[in-house]
Formats: C-alpha cells, structure tokens, sequence
C-alpha cells in the first residue's frame, strides 16, 4: 500500500514544499527570498495540488520541519499540519531540520555534523550517527558561536581520535552533494547547504590534525528529505497527532529571553 506524503519545510527564508508517494517526488517546489519562505508557502502548494491534481484530504501522511529554524516560519508550517492533521484524522511527523540536512549525505560516513546559519552571528548544528533505522542523535542539537562551533569540533576530533577511531590525515576532500571524507572509520563530515558555513568549515577542517574531517555540502531544498525521513517513521509507528507534534526551536525566543533577563 503506498503512501501519500505532504512534506513542509518553512524554517528559513529557502524553504520548500514536497509531495511524495513514498519514497519519490511526485512535485516540490523552493525559493529563496528574503522573507520566511512562509509568507508563500500556500501559493506553492495550490500550485501543486492544481497541478498533480490532488486534495488535502487525498493524503495518508503530513511531513513538517519541527526545527531548529525561524520562530515564525516553524509555527506556521506546524500549525498548518496540525489543522490538516485535525481536520483530516491523518497523522503527522516532525523532523529535525539538522536531520534533514544530514540525511542528504547518509552514505558517505557514519559520523555527519550537520549545520546551519542561525543568524545573530550563530549557528545550529548536532551530531548524527548512521544507524540501521536511519540516524540517531548523539546528545542535542545547539546553538553556538562560530567560536564554540570550532571549539566543540575539535572535541569530537579528539574524542575520536583518542578512541582508536582515527581517519586518514593525508588528504582532504570537499564535495558538492557526496562526500569521500567519511570513508576513514574516525572521520565524522560536516554537512550543510550555507554558504556562510561552508566558509567557515574550510577554514576549519585544515586545522585537526587528530582527525580527518569532510565536508559535503548539500541542497537548501529539505521538503523531500523530510519526508523520506517521516516514510520512514510512519512504517515503524513513530507518528504524532494534532496535540502532541511540537516546535524544536533549540534557541529561546525574544520573549523567553527578556523574561529570563528582566
């Protein structure tokens, strides 16, 4: 029986919005403005539905960015699927943005970091393993200077550098959408479709000399990753309904902060 997926992705400025029957793109749609890519989102998706053709109600599964990304952009497209999903009495599934950025370069390395412009001189990133049920999250995701970013990447060098884990140091390769870097079995790889990341990540990766670190950047387009990863959950069971799909937001909004501050 094939699943029909609606996947949104409104957590950046470059969002997108897929459809998919099961594991194939039926339809996707993504531009980059400088608005939240939620002030268009629902333009993009008549289109798609005009053009496939297909209703709301047509689908067995809603997909949705949970975050980390913009405050304003997650809540709209969660409060979107939470009304289908209400409305329809179909389930939902929300996933990491930092998973789903990751998820784009799964094969190359068993270790991937992916990461992402936060914006206000920060950034997001986590630490994902591949795993035979996709990839697991090694503590939390954070949000962190470029200074701390460095910091905590040198960490992760040396830990497993110092477990016996070390890669080859005698090279080092960036690629655009498939990385070599992680075919040492100490090599974790950097994953992320920024510009201002990738930046940082060349300057970066030359300086661990305990480790052998890759870099693979990806697509900025996260709708269609976002829903394999829900296929993917939704066979297993892992699904949420309209009251328990949540925002992961990693930072603390304005207000939590002035509150905590004040």
């Amino acid at each position: 029986m094939h699943v029909l997926i609606l996947c949104l992705d409104t957590s950046s400025p470059a969002g997108s919005v897929a459809i998919l029957r099961d594991e194939t793109t039926l339809g996707v749609i993504s531009t980059r403005a400088e608005e939240n890519y939620s002030s268009r989102i629902f333009r993009h998706l008549e289109f798609l539905l005009t053009d496939l053709p297909l209703k709301l109600a047509d689908f067995d599964l809603f997909a949705v960015s949970a975050g980390p990304g913009s405050f304003t952009g997650l809540r709209v497209g969660l409060t979107a699927v939470k009304g289908w999903a209400e409305v329809y009495g179909k389930p939902v599934v929300g996933v990491s943005t930092l998973e789903a950025v990751a998820f784009q370069a799964r094969a190359g390395s068993t270790v991937l970091v992916p990461a992402l412009d936060a914006q206000r001189g920060q950034m997001y990133f986590g630490v994902y393993r591949t795993a035979a049920s996709g990839l697991a999250l090694e503590g939390e995701e954070y949000v962190v200077t470029p200074e701390e970013f460095a910091e905590q990447l040198g960490a992760l060098a040396h830990r497993r550098g110092a477990n016996g884990k070390q890669g080859d140091n005698s090279s080092h390769r960036h690629s655009a959408g498939n990385s070599e870097a992680g075919n040492g079995g100490g090599a974790f790889t950097i994953v992320t479709p920024d510009a201002s990341v990738v930046e940082l990540a060349s300057r970066l990766t030359p300086q661990f000399s305990t480790e052998f670190v890759g870099l693979d950047i990806v697509s900025s387009v996260l709708a269609p990753s976002i829903g394999r990863i829900a296929h993917v959950r939704a066979l297993r069971g892992d699904v949420s309904d309209a009251l328990t799909l949540d925002a992961n937001y990693v930072r603390r909004t304005d207000a939590e902060m002035r509150w905590k501050d004040g």
